[in-house]
């Protein structure tokens, strides 16, 4: 099976795109699954509500809205465009958007049951014992809520990888610019290119194979 240097281009943008996905969603989305496994608060619904619903809605509406606020005409888009002349449509910086708002509810659910295991009674002690909110998260917490942790961020990363309708909406296809792996074999489809679609195909379910086999290593161990 040879790759052609398109194929490789392709393969490469998109694990380029779901590492800085990564880099992007990990801070907000630990915080955020923090907050969903042990904080009681007003509103905690409609949070969980809204970080989950990417998972539920087709990801061309998820794109669909990210085109309304970051295009030229919109309430971000125009904005950055006029105070800084900055344009995010069709950019990478679009596709990493797409994808990271399309995984990162992957991302949370995997830090939420991680650090919802973590016994509330052992961070109780630290706090009486004097540590502080901070140190009781870094110390406690986060080392004992790794394993869920690891895997919402593989899965993240994985869904990153194969994600389709919302980086066609705000991204387009560039070549080499802007069109990753799942772009590449729908274009291959539309042009009859079989063989092409078909090596991606392979790529892509090995990858997918591959990461789903890690987390369960890591979620099971």
């Amino acid at each position: 099976m040879r790759i052609t240097p398109a194929e490789v281009t392709a393969l490469f943008l998109s694990i380029k795109v779901a590492l800085l996905s990564l880099i992007v969603m990990f801070p907000p989305g630990l915080l955020v699954g923090w907050l969903l496994a042990k904080r009681d608060f007003p509103g905690k619904t409609f949070l969980n509500t809204l970080v989950m619903l990417p998972l539920v809605l087709p990801p061309v509406v998820s794109g669909y809205l990210l085109l309304i606020l970051l295009g030229k005409n919109g309430p971000i888009g125009s904005l950055l465009f006029n105070i800084f002349n900055i344009e995010i449509i069709f950019t990478q910086f679009a596709v990493v958007l797409a994808v990271s708002v399309i995984s990162f509810p992957l991302l949370v659910r995997g830090i939420m049951t991680g650090i919802a295991a973590v016994p509330s009674e052992l961070e109780d002690a630290a706090r009486t014992l004097g540590a502080s909110p901070i140190k009781v998260f870094w110390t406690i917490t986060v080392p004992m809520a790794y394993r869920g942790i690891i895997s919402g961020g593989i899965l993240g990363f994985s869904k990153s990888l194969g994600e389709f309708g919302a980086t066609m909406m705000v991204a387009g296809q560039i070549h080499g610019k802007t069109q990753t792996i799942a772009l590449a074999i729908f274009q291959s489809v539309q042009l009859g290119d079989d063989l092409t679609a078909y090596r991606l195909v392979l790529i892509s379910t090995i990858l997918a194979f591959v990461a789903i086999w890690m987390t369960e290593r890591i979620t099971l161990r």
